[in-house]
């Protein structure tokens, strides 16, 4: 039987020595091995373990339960985001009201480009909306996560170095291993082109990977929409910074085509 791995996340109420080595040696009376374990925000700790057997995960969240100087917040099978946790020590945050929005703030640029390398692993359509004001690190953290993942990105639409605004694919350039990278603001300034927003139709049928900087500005002029997006992640500099695009696309037409960004 192979083993299976599991996510425990749990609050330290009396954080007294030997805590830790209590629960160690639980998981090892229960054949459960350790696999990572990191602290995290809030006194809690995370851990990812493994277990050949499931009855032995149910005896450990029945005795962890027992237990007055912790509280068990999580014991599932780890989702991305869990293991994202465990690696940075860092919590991973939703909106409150669009659980598929995901917060970052600059500070936190590691954690969110090793987040967006382990979507961009998934086989399959995908598509990601990215929100932020200028030179928050939008692009960057994109193309940093595309090379974590051993992924070829391609520009359709950008500022990054100079204004990008691709008419066609050449051989090699239509792949399911490429991150496809358009720029809503700077592809909504060229509607008028018909051949750019071909080629933008004709890779949203690709089964890849397709990231879209200003989704909101992006949906506004096109037939697709926010329900569209499978992830839509919001960078901030700081974690109270409003997101106004009335801003955002002012200051990009005044770079005249270089990017602020």
């Amino acid at each position: 039987m192979d083993r299976t791995q599991w996510y425990l996340e749990y609050e330290n109420l009396k954080n007294r020595p030997g805590l830790l080595g209590e629960i160690s040696s639980l998981l090892g009376m229960l054949s459960i091995n350790i696999i990572m374990i990191n602290g995290v925000e809030n006194s809690r700790r995370a851990m990812l373990i493994l277990s050949k057997y499931d009855e032995n995960i149910v005896r450990l969240k029945y005795i962890l339960e027992t237990m007055d100087a912790i509280k068990v917040h999580k014991l599932r099978k780890p989702k991305l985001r869990d293991k994202i946790t465990v690696r940075h020590g860092k919590f991973i945050h939703h909106d409150n009201e669009d659980r598929k929005t995901i917060r970052f703030v600059r500070n936190e640029l590691g954690l969110l480009v090793d987040f967006m390398a382990e979507l961009f692993k998934v086989e399959g359509h995908k598509l990601i909306g990215i929100r932020g004001m200028p030179r928050v690190g939008k692009t960057e953290s994109v193309v940093a996560a595309s090379v974590s993942a051993n992924k070829r990105w391609l520009f359709v639409s950008s500022t990054m170095i100079k204004q990008t605004v691709r008419k066609s694919l050449i051989e090699g350039e239509y792949d399911s291993d490429n991150i496809y990278i358009i720029d809503g603001i700077v592809s909504k300034r060229k509607m008028n082109e018909e051949e750019h927003w071909q080629l933008i139709r004709e890779i949203m049928q690709l089964p890849t990977v397709k990231v879209i900087e200003h989704p909101d500005i992006f949906v506004q002029s096109t037939e697709y929409s926010m329900e569209d997006f499978d992830y839509i992640i919001e960078l901030r500099t700081h974690e109270d910074q409003e997101i106004t695009y009335e801003t955002v696309e002012n200051e990009d037409l005044r770079q005249d085509g270089f990017s602020m960004f």
